[in-house]
This record gives structure tokens, C-alpha cells and sequence, in this order.
């Protein structure tokens, strides 16, 4: 009886069939050692057992966590079935596919360290490229941090966190990286002549849509060529080693400019991309506040004398076709990337969480990009696969998730102290070592539905209008004097924009420049905004008052 009532916990918790199955060899391998000599109260000598068997579970399990950069879930297993990505289906087919994943900002910035702090953009105070959270704020524990005071040996390879100043010019290393993070020496030629022009005789800087020959490239390769070079030579190295590795691979495709291997175009005809959506220009109810310019698509030489109005368009049938078949291409391209990653994996020893760090929009409500607090632009995939759950097959999971939980659910998934949630009557800058999302490991163990879980992100705007300067699609901290709060449940989507002050990050409910209201039961576009019907007044209100909680 004693022993149940001290292991109760820890079974409910992490006994799977697996881990039976691992302590029923322990013990097999205890017998065969001859160990009857040992006069052990047999207690102690189950605890002993119970304690091989767990070992010979945990012990092992290794983390890889691959990020994608503006990627919104076109991949044949989120049902998109222009996608070509075999190798992501065919890794999903053993995973947990939650549908319904959201980034909390759609700037890689903001989004990216949100992510691996646990921590929103608000709390993190970070809304565009230009500070550093330990230096700004408070000295927050990451992800990758977490593992290595856990005793993992943590590495990076390509974009993982955004480069720059918003992590230190260093990607957080030491801290949160065991060794020197790695970056393609092919980065440096981004902005670089690189890209062959309509006739294919001259390389061109500034594209927007860039296929090319290896053979004209700088070394001959692209940067996540490169980056998944470094990975596999990484995992090589660790194979005689016991210490256990947490690896993250960040993909720079399939963000723009969509520079890519030639041969992924031709699997994707034109044709197939002409009547993706019937937005031909922005939607009557929408703020224009909600409005993002997609000022970075219009300032590419392929696409800037073109003559696209601003700040509405729109863009020609032709050439919304063209990039949307460069974007599949630029997906398709890092799909065999990502296939040649996982050959490499021991998948009974490794978790994997593969996701992006937020969407993109492909013509939807007649934007392009991201900067907005739209489905398409916060939606992402996010696809986790453990030795501890195996699947036959893919397992789709319907709860609203956050990319905020990624961080305490690969904590549990490696069984490691959990991360405990941020406190709010706290000062959450106090707290050091905490999350502000929910782990996903007990809807993994199908103990939780997830059923009353939300989803809050946010943009921030300059003004109500869309402007050129400052640029409303990624405003600095200074010009900031908007912020669009977008609260995501079961059924709907609300958006909220009001007055933020900049220069103490706190808001104005009582001053609204903007109101958003979506079902997503009979809208999963969000092409009409119910907030001004009197018949949605009571779920309004209702809504509003979930957002101002929910935001604290």
C-alpha cells in the first residue's frame, strides 16, 4: 500500500505501455544477473526495479525540434492537396497533428522567442527586431537552456532564433547552446546578386521569386542545404556518446525571397494556382487597421514596377499565381530537406516537434505576407511524434494549441522536472524559470481534450491607416501606438485593436480603433466581420471580456 500511494503520481503520469514494457525488461535482465544472493527487503528491491526500468526509458531520449520559417500548414497532412511533401506526411503518419496550432505574433522576432522563452510578446516586451529580453527585461530561461542545466548537450543549426539583436547578436549563446550556434557561410549572399532575371542572363539582387541552378550559387549550395549538412554531421558525432542532445534546425524557406532548386517548380503548374481564392480586393468589413500592405513584396524588383496601388492593390491574377507557385515550390524544397534529416534519426530514441513560427497569407482578404492578426498569418503546423506514444497512424488533434506550450510539452515529453506556469500575482519579471502556455503532454496521454483552451496573439500598428513610413507592416517599438489583440476560441476569432502606450507597454481598452468578429463555423476565411450586427452583440461583449482577461 505504501508503495502505491508513493508511485501513484509518477505512474498516472508517465507509466505508458511502453515504460511497462521497458521495466518488464529490467527486471528480466535483474533475473538473469543471478541477483537471489542480495538480501534486500523487497521493497528496495522493487524500487531498485522500478528505477532500472525508468532509467532504461528516459534516460535516452533525445530532442529535435525543426522549425520552418512563415510556414502555414501546406502540407498534405493538414489535407492541402496542392502540397508536395511526402517526407513531412510520411513523418506525420506516426505523430500527433494538432490542427490547430497559432504563432502569438506573425513577425519572426517576436514569434521565435516567445517561442523558446515561453513567455508573450507583451511580457517579453518585444514587438519587433530591436532588444534583447535578458537585457531588457528580465533574464528568462529558454528552451534550449532548460535542457542544457538538465544535463543535454544543446546545439542549433541555422535560423532558430532570429538573428540580430533580439537574441544578443550571438543566438543566445552560451546560455542557451552548449557549443557555438551554426549558420551558413551561403547567408552572407542573401541579399546578394543571386538570383537570374527574367531572361536568365543577368543575376539580380532583390527578387521576390528566385528558382536557380546550384551550379550559379555561391559554393555551388543554399543556406539550408548547408544547415542540414551540419545537422547530419551532428548527429554522426553524438552516436558513441550518452549524453543526450537537444537539436533544433531552423529552415530559412519557405520565407522570401523564394530562392530554391529549380526542379521544385515543375512540380507545380501555373494553372493550379489561378483560383486559389476569389479575394480580389480587401474585404468591406475589415478596419482598415487590420490591414497589412505587404510593403516587402511590393519592394522587390520583380514585383515594384509593376504598378500595385497602395496600400489595397491589388495584384494581377498572373502574378498572385506565381507566387503562390513559388511558395509551394519553396515548401516542397525544404520537404526533402527535412526527408533527409529524418532518415537520419533514431525515431524509439528521439521526440520530434516540427512546426512553423507562423503563417503566411497567400491572396487571402487580397493580402500578401504575414503582419496581421488573420487565420492564415497565425496559423501554423505543428506536428509532435514521441517514442513513448506510437502511432500507426496520424493522430489529429482539434484542441486550440499556442506555440507558447511547445516549451513545457517537449519538457515533459523528456520527462525532465516540469516547467511550472507563470504566476500572475506575481511579477512574472521575477519569475525566471516559468511558461506562460500549457504543456501538451496530457492531451498526448488522451487524459485531456483541450476543449475550453484559447488562443491570444497580437499586432502591433503606427496608426490606423497602412503607411509606407513608418512601415505599418513591421512598425519599431517607438512608432507603435496601436496593438491588435485576436483572441482564438472553438468557434470564433475576435480581434480587438486599441491604444498602446509604448512608453510603459499598457493599453487603452476604452479607446478602439478597430473591432473584428468571425464564426469560424460558417466563415473559416473570415471574410465578414459580425461585430456591427446588433443579433452578435451578447457573444461580442462576451468575447471582449474573455480577450481583456486572457491579455491580463
Amino acid at each position: 500500500m505504501l508503495l502505491y500511494i508513493f508511485y501513484k503520481p509518477l505512474w498516472d503520469r508517465h507509466f505508458t505501455s511502453a515504460v511497462w514494457a521497458s521495466c518488464q525488461t529490467a527486471v528480466a535482465k535483474v533475473a538473469r544477473s543471478e541477483m537471489s544472493y542480495i538480501s534486500a527487503p523487497p521493497l528496495l528491491l522493487l524500487l531498485l526495479l522500478l528505477w532500472i526500468g525508468l532509467a532504461a526509458v528516459f534516460a535516452h531520449y533525445n530532442v529535435v525540434m525543426v522549425i520552418f520559417d512563415d510556414l502555414r500548414p501546406a502540407l498534405g497532412a493538414y489535407g492541402d492537396s496542392r502540397a508536395r511533401t511526402p517526407h513531412l506526411d510520411e513523418f506525420a503518419q506516426g505523430s500527433s497533428i494538432f490542427m490547430r496550432a497559432y504563432s502569438q505574433q506573425a513577425l519572426c522576432a517576436p514569434s521565435r522567442n516567445s517561442l523558446l522563452t515561453g513567455r508573450r510578446p507583451d511580457t517579453l516586451h518585444l514587438y519587433d527586431f530591436y532588444s534583447y529580453w535578458r537585457s531588457f527585461v528580465g533574464n528568462f530561461t529558454t528552451l534550449p537552456q532548460y535542457f542544457k542545466e538538465q544535463g543535454y548537450y544543446t546545439y542549433s543549426c541555422g535560423k532558430v532564433f532570429h538573428p540580430g539583436l533580439s537574441s544578443n547578436n550571438t543566438d543566445d549563446f552560451p546560455l542557451s547552446w552548449s557549443a557555438p550556434t551554426f549558420h551558413p557561410r551561403t547567408e552572407q549572399y542573401m541579399n546578394s546578386p543571386v538570383c537570374p532575371d527574367h531572361s536568365g542572363g543577368v543575376l539580380r539582387k532583390n527578387y521576390l521569386i528566385c528558382p536557380v541552378h546550384l551550379q550559379t550559387q555561391p559554393y555551388k549550395t543554399l543556406p539550408d542545404i548547408e544547415s542540414v549538412a551540419e545537422a547530419l554531421r551532428f548527429l554522426d558525432s553524438r552516436k558513441k556518446n550518452r549524453q543526450p542532445y537537444f537539436l533544433a534546425v531552423g529552415f530559412h524557406k519557405p520565407h522570401i525571397n523564394f530562392r530554391f532548386p529549380r526542379q521544385f517548380l515543375d512540380r507545380f503548374p501555373l494553372t493550379h494556382f489561378y483560383n486559389y481564392t476569389a479575394d480580389a480586393v480587401k474585404p468591406p468589413g475589415m478596419p482598415d487597421v487590420a490591414w497589412n500592405p505587404y510593403t516587402d513584396v511590393r519592394s522587390r524588383d520583380d514585383f515594384k514596377h509593376r504598378n500595385i496601388s497602395f496600400p489595397y492593390g491589388p495584384i494581377s491574377g498572373h502574378q498572385a499565381a506565381q507566387i503562390r507557385q513559388a511558395y509551394y515550390a519553396s515548401v516542397a524544397y525544404v520537404d526533402d530537406l527535412f526527408g533527409k534529416l529524418m532518415a537520419h534519426l533514431d525515431l524509439e530514441r528521439t521526440v520530434v516537434a516540427v512546426l512553423g513560427d507562423h503563417g503566411w497569407s497567400l491572396g487571402e482578404h487580397a493580402e500578401w505576407a504575414k503582419y496581421s492578426n488573420f487565420e492564415v498569418a497565425l496559423r501554423v503546423p505543428l506536428i509532435i511524434r514521441s517514442p513513448e506514444f506510437r502511432l500507426e497512424q496520424p493522430r489529429q488533434m482539434h484542441s486550440i494549441t499556442e506555440l507558447l506550450d511547445v516549451f513545457p510539452t517537449l519538457v515533459d515529453l523528456a520527462h525532465l522536472p516540469p516547467i511550472p506556469t507563470c504566476n500572475r500575482s506575481n511579477s512574472e519579471l521575477q519569475q525566471l524559470t516559468c511558461s506562460e502556455g500549457k504543456s501538451l503532454y496530457p492531451q498526448l496521454q488522451g487524459t485531456d481534450l483541450g476543449e475550453e483552451h484559447v488562443a491570444l496573439s497580437q499586432y502591433p500598428r503606427p496608426g490606423m491607416l497602412p503607411t509606407k513610413h513608418p512601415n505599418s507592416d513591421k512598425p519599431k517599438l517607438r512608432n507603435i501606438k496601436i496593438m491588435g489583440y485576436s483572441l482564438r476560441t472553438n468557434l470564433y476569432r475576435y480581434t480587438l485593436w486599441v491604444r498602446f502606450h509604448a512608453n510603459n507597454f499598457s493599453q487603452d481598452w476604452h479607446n478602439i480603433y478597430g473591432e473584428e468578429l468571425y464564426d469560424h463555423r460558417l466563415d473559416s476565411g473570415e471574410e465578414f466581420n459580425l461585430s456591427a450586427l446588433p443579433e452578435f452583440n451578447i457573444i461580442r461583449q462576451h468575447l471582449r471580456r474573455q480577450l481583456i482577461e486572457a491579455v491580463g
